[in-house]
């Protein structure tokens, strides 16, 4: 599976911004979907996780409320709507597709990995 995630770019505080991830495998429907972030020097972060079916979806603290995951199995791709952003939300963020049909918080729980799309918010 290819993840080719895109989207990114530099907003203003209080912006918004829509991440996409295309996977190249049809069989994208049967993977938990995770997007996660990682600054320079810091460990990869997960942010925002959904089920293979969308019906669930999991958040870390600090962007609920104001980023929304999602997906479209019938176009083997994920978003994260990202609303009020922050200068702290300011990363390289991954889209990444799970060895099961659920989300974790856990890279290690993740086996293929987009390659990364820039989001800067400046203050």
């Amino acid at each position: 599976v290819q993840l080719q995630a895109s989207g990114g770019g530099l907003v203003q505080t209080g912006g918004s911004l829509r991440l996409s991830c295309a996977a190249s495998r049809r069989t994208f429907s049967n993977n938990g979907m995770g997007w996660f972030r990682q600054t320079p020097g810091k460990e990869r972060e997960f942010v925002a996780g959904i089920t293979r079916t969308g019906g669930s979806t999991n958040y870390i603290d600090s962007v609920k409320g104001r980023f929304t995951i999602s997906r479209d199995n019938a176009k083997n791709s994920v978003y994260l709507q990202m609303n009020s952003l922050k200068p702290e939300d300011t990363a390289v963020y991954f889209c990444a597709a799970a060895r099961g049909s659920w989300y974790s918080v856990d890279v290690g729980d993740y086996n293929y990995w987009g390659q990364g799309t820039q989001v800067t918010v400046s203050s």
